[in-house]
């Protein structure tokens, strides 16, 4: 076939493959948005990972601010605070934990108040009107002061110290100065000596929309209470309580008492949407094993000085679950963790409904399943991705484009270049050798050495089959593609007698064993019962090898490739990120068509491992690898002496299959195939090669071109160039040549490209 049918971008149906129930489930796996364990701890919600990182970085001025966010009084609090973060730091499991305490009373007392104060706001209308003294008012004036509501406290206290130093006797002098001069410039209201009683607290009821009370205060004015709530709410008023048993204790009790006023003054009930309030518990990942074990620092006076407290805040690892982002090229180029972008692509899918941009993300995904691996909770993107393109082709919506070439290419190792034949001098077998499209594309000398092998050492004949398992298709998200292809292999191999598959490749073969009621195996596993073949011996240096993502899950294969190195004498290095860690090269999931940068990132992802040569048992990888300039041998080649040398372009790939066939048809068969032969000669400079891989332009493409123009005659004469251009609609682009015509039947390509559009010639 040369052509798939484009898209019709006007159909829309709704075809969910994925529910919502369960790409929140998937989502839910993922834990990179989870607080670290000491913020978690705090019940203030105090950030104090990024607090941290800021004082760790020298900026004690935005370390303070977002403690401030947490503490409006960041002395009273870092000086009372039991600091529960600090027993849940995740250093304290291999050595110190991080003195999170002493660098917050460093950071309140060194640090830079903001200068905007409270007129720069707009106040809200609504008043406040707080009773009595201690933590809790305090707090909770500070609470609401940062909301800019207009603020009265009325205390039995005759002046502001008397007030602030209510329950701070444990501030030193300094403290208490720094937090004096703090609270006189919030923009709060003091009424001193007031007598507050039953009369008095109906006044104010009256006088303001919200009044609140310090516990002391409530249980004094009602003493035969039952049952004195944390926070008491009434009908149109509020009077909100709570209890004064510690710094915590208090600042967490304003922090909920002002989220209440804040919800009365909108006349909303208090009691919903509060979030989590209070300290939780976080499913945060965090690998420990490249942690520094550092001794803390010692405080070299009463507190640590801003040096001290700067040094000691660079222990901190900053706790982070980045696994997969640390192992996924594709990840990493996004800069997005795997849970906000399968919700992104979900929406693509289930909302927009395509034409959007998360279609590029959505294809640029290898399907290797490496997050699922590395991911501490077993969170698999391969899946979203692959089921977001199977919904996009349902619903019409999938563009062409970015699998088209690979599409296509399948159709031509299933079409042009497919060959099913039974070893000569048997009818049926017992075995074929299923060596997969790229390993005929890339090494057909070594698709050949094996299949002569295979013939020659196992009895009840050997057939070959050579064509595409139906990978590409599957990957591109075409199900019907994928089960036609599977129905047309099946039916092939019962051409054959259903012979067991021996496969050459570890995707065909895991793709293969789909198929119900098929006995496959791997060409590694026959050879390692029969032997190696006489002459195979591996490389004189030490080499690194490369896990296929075939392969993964998949250890018994992995284990026996590295038998076969070692029987073949040779000497393996180990590399981070091997085994089921293995990254993709680039070439799967179509990577490599669907988005080039991604799959070169891959592919330098993965030969960053080791500066040694490699050594890889799926030929698409060996060739990523050498189209990188690094050496790069399958395991095949070393076993049967082979070396396919430098890689092939798209156009060579296609003819090594066509030769392949041929020789093979000719030399066992006895057949003699029909080859077409051009009656003219057509020569390509070095640049028009290079352009043509570039840009996915065949010989046959050009050849299509060059024969509709021997029929017409038509092309534009560029003066510029002094070169010949024509063009020819094949399948959905538009191909165009840049040519010179040497003599009557001989023409130089120069260069050549293709586009998507239509080119209609005008009549008249």
């Amino acid at each position: 076939m040369s052509q798939i049918e484009e898209r019709g971008s006007t159909h829309v149906y709704r075809v969910n493959r994925i529910s919502k129930e369960e790409i929140d489930s998937m989502v839910e796996r993922c834990v990179y948005e989870e607080p670290p364990f000491c913020n978690a701890a705090c019940p203030l919600k105090l950030d104090t990972r990024s607090m941290l990182k800021a004082a760790a970085g020298g900026d004690l001025k935005k370390a303070l601010q977002l403690y401030e966010k947490a503490a409006p009084f960041p002395l009273i609090l870092s000086s009372g605070c039991e600091a529960p973060c600090e027993a849940k730091c995740r250093l304290c499991e291999v050595g110190d934990g991080i003195a999170i305490r002493n660098i917050e009373k460093a950071i309140a007392r060194f640090g830079q108040q903001s200068k905007l104060g409270s007129i720069f706001r707009t106040k809200k209308k609504k008043t406040v009107a707080i009773l009595g003294s201690g933590l809790f008012p305090l707090f909770l004036a500070g609470e609401l002061e940062k909301k800019a509501y207009p603020i009265t406290v009325f205390c039995e206290q005759e002046t502001l110290e008397a007030f602030l130093s209510c329950e701070t006797a444990f501030l030193d002098e300094d403290a208490f100065a720094l937090e004096l001069k703090r609270l006189k410039g919030k923009d709060i209201q003091f009424v001193f000596g007031c007598e507050i009683t039953l009369p008095f607290l109906e006044e104010k009821r009256a006088a303001f929309d919200v009044l609140c009370a310090s516990s002391s205060v409530s249980q004094r004015l009602y003493p035969d209470a039952e049952f004195l709530p944390e926070l008491m709410i009434c009908e149109s008023e509020a009077l909100v309580t709570a209890r004064e048993d510690g710094v915590m204790a208090a600042a967490f009790g304003a922090k909920k008492a002002a989220l209440t006023v804040d919800r009365l003054a909108q006349n909303l009930d208090p009691r919903n949407m509060r979030g989590n309030e209070g300290s939780c518990e976080s499913r945060l990942y965090t690998d420990l094993s490249e942690a520094a074990m550092l001794s803390r620092v010692p405080e070299s006076g009463h507190g640590y000085s801003a040096e001290e407290a700067i040094a000691e805040a660079q222990r901190c690892i900053q706790c982070h679950c980045e696994e997969c982002m640390k192992s996924c090229a594709y990840l990493r180029h996004y800069k997005k963790y795997p849970g906000l972008l399968s919700k992104e692509i979900y929406n693509n899918t289930q909302i927009i409904m395509g034409d959007h941009q998360l279609n590029k993300p959505m294809n640029a995904c290898s399907l290797c399943g490496q997050c699922t691996v590395v991911c501490p909770n077993g969170f698999d993107m391969a899946h979203v991705c692959h089921i977001a393109r199977q919904n996009m082709v349902s619903t019409d919506k999938m563009p062409l484009a970015p699998h088209e070439f690979a599409l296509l290419d399948l159709y031509f190792s299933n079409g042009d270049a497919f060959l099913s034949r039974p070893q000569p001098g048997f009818d049926t077998c017992r075995y074929v050798f299923f060596p997969g499209c790229q390993a005929s594309a890339i090494a057909p000398e070594t698709v050949k050495a094996a299949y002569l092998d295979l013939c020659a050492r196992l009895e009840g004949g050997v057939a070959l089959m050579l064509g595409c398992c139906g990978a590409i298709c599957d990957w591109a998200g075409r199900y019907e593609m994928t089960r036609r292809t599977k129905e047309f292999i099946d039916q092939e191999l019962s051409k054959l007698g259903d012979p067991i598959v021996i496969a050459g490749c570890p995707t065909c073969a895991k793709e293969l064993k789909e198929h119900e009621g098929l006995q496959v195996q791997g060409i590694w596993d026959v050879l390692l019962e029969l032997g190696l073949p006489a002459g195979a011996h591996g490389l004189d240096r030490p080499a690194a090898m490369h896990d296929s993502c075939g392969a993964r899950g998949d250890a018994d294969t992995q284990e026996k490739i590295r038998t076969l190195a070692r029987q073949l004498g040779c000497e393996l290095v180990d590399t981070p990120y091997s085994g089921d860690r293995s990254p993709c090269c680039g070439y799967g999931g179509l990577t490599a068509y669907a988005n080039r940068e991604v799959a070169a990132e891959m592919t330098e992802q993965c030969l960053e491992r080791s500066d040694a040569p490699y050594i890889s048992y799926c030929m698409a990888c060996r060739d990523r690898f050498a189209r990188q300039g690094r050496e790069s041998r399958h395991i095949l080649e070393l076993i049967y002496g082979t070396d396919a040398g430098s890689p092939p372009d798209i156009s060579e790939k296609r003819w090594n299959r066509l030769t392949l066939k041929n020789e093979l048809l000719r030399e066992l068969w006895l057949e003699e195939p029909l080859e077409m032969k051009l009656d003219y000669q057509l020569n390509y400079t070095d640049e028009a090669r290079r352009l043509m891989d570039d840009r996915m332009i065949l010989t046959d493409d050009v050849i299509a071109v060059m024969n509709s123009f021997r029929e017409t005659n038509e092309a534009v004469f560029d003066s510029e160039s002094g070169l010949l251009v024509a063009r020819k609609r094949v399948g959905n682009a538009t191909f165009w040549v840049k040519f010179t015509q040497d003599a009557e039947n001989s023409y130089t390509v120069h260069g050549a490209y293709s586009h998507r559009m239509n080119v209609v010639k005008r009549q008249g």
